[in-house]
């Protein structure tokens, strides 16, 4: 019912820049929060940057200052702006949105929704 679409990954040299979008689809009724999350080869998915319940945001403490999630919610897009990329930042990043669905019988319900994933690379 509802899509997540990312886009903006590649490959880029270490203190290079990428902008990453995410756009959600579907029969939304509201999305609560919105955040970026982002996987290494071995490694667990962490929490890069995201925006909490009141509206703040909130980074992984080795983004801070380089990283920056903004969003547009007419267009129920998020973003996240990556500038001195390092090549520890490499790994498969994807967007996470809790949204409000509301169905063709008029109930609502909320859920997580993520996105598919991009890969960006970090490398020279």
């Amino acid at each position: 019912q509802v899509q997540l679409v990312e886009s903006g990954g590649g490959l880029v040299q270490p203190g290079g820049s990428l902008k990453l979008s995410c756009e959600a689809s579907g029969s939304i009724f509201s999305i609560n929060n919105m955040g970026w999350y982002r996987q290494a080869p071995g490694k667990q998915r962490e929490l890069v940057a995201a925006f909490t319940s009141g509206g703040s945001t909130d980074y992984e403490d080795s983004v801070k200052g380089r990283f920056t999630i903004s969003r547009d919610t007419a267009k129920n897009t998020v973003y996240l702006q990556m500038n001195s990329l390092k090549p520890e930042d490499s790994a498969v990043y994807y967007c996470q949105m809790a949204v409000v669905v509301v169905t063709n019988t008029g109930q609502h319900f909320a859920m997580d929704y993520w996105g598919e994933g991009t890969l960006v690379t970090v490398s020279s």
